[in-house]
């Protein structure tokens, strides 16, 4: 259950950094009220899992997602370049996130 709060935690971490783009600087009240939103969320959905995960996997876990998910939707929805290095990075940080868990870094 915990991973899963872990997973969710990290999909409003993508859509936080969505928010802070679209905020323009802080700029447009309501994509900055939607960062805030979804900040609080993501770190207290986290903050709740690492009651019972390692934090150094979790923490990964969550920023792989954040960062991952990010990344793909700049490409899909933002018009940012989706060049072959872009792309392979994006799998490291994937490989990255799953050799952890497979090293056995949580519960």
């Amino acid at each position: 259950m915990a991973w899963l709060v872990v997973v969710v935690a990290g999909l409003f971490e993508v859509a936080m950094a969505y928010s802070l783009k679209l905020s323009e600087g802080f700029s447009r009240p309501l994509p900055s009220a939607g960062f805030v939103t979804f900040a609080l969320l993501s770190f207290g959905l986290l903050a709740y899992a690492l009651k019972s995960l390692d934090v150094g996997t979790a923490y990964a876990v969550w920023t792989g997602i954040g960062a991952v998910g990010t990344a793909v939707l700049g490409m899909a929805l933002l018009g940012e370049a989706a060049s072959p290095v872009r792309i392979v990075s994006i799998a490291l940080i994937v490989c990255g996130v799953v050799g952890l868990n497979l090293a056995g870094g949580g519960h």
